[in-house]
């Protein structure tokens, strides 16, 4: 069977017919995500496993290859339901990031021009039910907006200590109309 556009015959005639998209699957048949990933990204995937008392959910090992070294820091973020929070980029640290809770969409841009994957976004929506590990290497634009109706939560495990007098730390913000020309992204 083939699954036609909106210029299908029957769309034609259909008030905004010609505006409709076509849904894609953000997983595949066996629940991988359909993801061409950003050289350096690297998701895992966790799940909350019930028992008596409640759930657990695993974070992070040092058994997981994806962790990279050492837990050097641990800092809780929120962020409000309807904000934003981009774009911003490390120049030596590595984020690994976890939601707690909420519903967020997370989005990366690589604008490391000497990358095989310049140019490429890619986004991830997790949650407290959706849960995983995101690994952004430095100098990715990455940001977040809350897209769920409460406060969402979000642990950060960067690679190196935040610097007090010199933070590894860039922002661009999102809605300026350089972010609009740099990134190819809209939340």
């Amino acid at each position: 069977m083939t699954v036609q556009g909106p210029t299908d015959v029957a769309l034609r005639g259909l008030i905004g017919g010609d505006e409709l998209v076509a849904k894609h699957s953000a997983v595949n048949e066996r629940g991988a995500l359909r993801l061409d990933p950003i050289h350096g990204i690297e998701f895992r995937a966790t799940r909350p496993v019930p028992h008596e008392d409640g759930h657990v959910t695993e974070v992070a090992r040092a058994s997981w290859d994806m962790v990279g070294g050492p837990i050097v820091q641990v800092h809780i973020t929120t962020t409000m339901p309807g904000r934003i929070r981009a774009w911003g980029l490390h120049q030596r640290s590595t984020d690994r990031l976890f939601v707690v809770s909420g519903l967020v969409k997370i989005a990366v841009f690589d604008g490391r021009r000497d990358s095989p994957t310049c140019g490429r976004v890619n986004e991830f929506t997790v949650s407290e039910k959706n849960p995983g590990l995101l690994v952004i290497p430095p100098n990715l634009y990455h940001g977040w907006k809350n897209i769920g109706t409460e406060e969402a939560v979000i642990i950060n495990m960067p690679t190196s200590q935040y610097n007090y007098e010199g933070p590894d730390a860039l922002d661009l913000s999102w809605d300026s109309e350089a972010a609009s020309r740099i990134v190819p992204y809209r939340f």
